[in-house]
C-alpha cells in the first residue's frame, strides 16, 4: 500500500512537534504520545513504537551541526592532535549517561508497557511545571556557581544524569526539562545546563534508537522508510530553529513560563480524558 497524501502531513506535523518539544523543556515523548490519541498514522503498533523513538535522530543531529565545532575532539591542522578539555568533557558527559543508560537498556520494555499512558504524561508534566516554577522562585536574583561546562565536576554530571533517568521512565518528565532542573538544583547556569543537555542527548538519544531499531529489526517496508526519513528531516530542520529560539531566550528570561504550560497542559489532558474517556 502506498504512502498517501495525508500520512505524508501526518508525518511532517509530527516532526514539527518533535522538533520544538525536543529541546524545551516539555516533554518532546510526552506530547508525541498525546498527539497520536489524535493524529493517527496508518501504521502497525510495532513501527509507530519505534517511528516515536528514531525521529529523535533527526533532532539530535541539529545539535551535532550546530555545536560541532564544541563537540568534536579532534582536530588535523599541522597533523592530527586532540583537545583535551573536549575529552573531558565528553567523559562527564558518559558518566551522565551511565543511570539511563543502564536502565534504560534492562528495563525498557517494562516501561513502556507501564508508564507511556496519558495519565502519566499529565501527572509529570504538572510535577515538573511546579518544579520549574519553585526552582525559579527559589533561586531568584542568586548567581550561578557553574558559568561553563568546563567547571561541572563528575558528581554533578552523575546527578544530573540521575535526573535523566527519572525522564527515561516517565514520559511527560522532559528529559532536556529533568535535567535542566538537576542542573540548577546544582547552581549551574540556565545557559550552561542548556547546553551540557543538548550535548547530553547525543548518547542518550542515539542508544535509544540503536535499542529499538535492534528490537524491530531492519525490515521496513517502503512507506515506513519514506516515515522515517521524512520526520526526521522535519525534526532536524525545526530543532535548529527551537535550539536557536532557546539559548537566545535563557540569556534574558528564565524557565518559568515552560512551568506554568506544563501545569496547564497537564490539567488540560485530565480534563480531556475524565470527559471523553480514554
Amino acid at each position: 500500500m502506498g504512502l498517501g497524501f495525508i500520512e505524508i502531513l501526518k508525518t511532517i506535523l509530527l516532526g514539527i512537534v518533535e522538533g520544538v518539544t525536543e529541546w524545551l523543556p516539555i516533554s518532546s515523548t510526552g506530547h508525541m504520545i498525546l498527539f497520536d490519541e489524535f493524529i493517527h498514522l496508518n501504521v502497525t503498533p510495532e513501527f509507530k513504537e519505534i517511528f516515536l523513538v528514531v525521529i529523535q535522530l533527526g533532532a539530535i543531529l541539529a545539535v551535532v551541526v550546530m555545536f560541532w565545532k564544541t563537540i568534536f575532539p579532534f582536530h588535523f591542522k599541522g597533523g592530527f592532535g586532540v583537545d583535551k578539555e573536549k575529552i573531558i568533557m565528553w567523559l562527564k558527559i558518559l558518566v551522565a549517561s551511565i543511570p539511563a543508560g543502564i536502565i534504560g537498556i534492562l528495563f525498557d520494555d517494562y516501561f513502556n508497557a507501564w508508564f507511556y499512558n496519558y495519565w502519566t504524561v499529565a501527572i509529570m508534566l504538572i510535577v515538573f511545571g511546579i518544579l520549574f516554577i519553585w526552582i525559579e522562585n527559589a533561586h531568584k536574583n542568586k548567581l550561578p556557581k557553574v558559568n561553563d561546562i568546563s567547571e561541572i565536576t563528575y558528581k554533578a554530571a552523575f546527578i544530573i544524569g540521575v535526573f535523566q533517568l527519572i525522564a527515561a521512565v516517565f514520559p511527560g518528565t522532559s528529559r532536556s526539562g529533568a535535567t535542566i532542573i538537576g542542573a540548577l538544583l546544582l547552581g549551574i547556569s540556565r545557559t550552561t545546563a542548556a547546553e551540557f543537555t543538548f550535548f547530553l542527548a547525543i548518547p542518550a538519544m542515539f542508544g535509544g534508537s540503536a535499542i529499538k531499531l535492534a528490537k524491530f529489526g531492519m525490515a521496513f517496508t517502503s512507506s515506513e522508510i519514506i516515515i522515517l526519513i521524512l520526520g526526521m528531516a522535519v525534526a532536524f530542520v525545526v530543532s535548529m530553529l527551537s535550539i536557536k529560539f532557546l539559548m537566545n531566550y535563557v540569556k534574558k528570561h528564565d524557565f518559568k513560563v515552560f512551568g506554568w504550560y506544563r501545569i496547564v497542559l497537564g490539567a488540560l489532558v485530565i480534563a480531556y480524558f475524565l470527559f471523553f474517556g480514554a
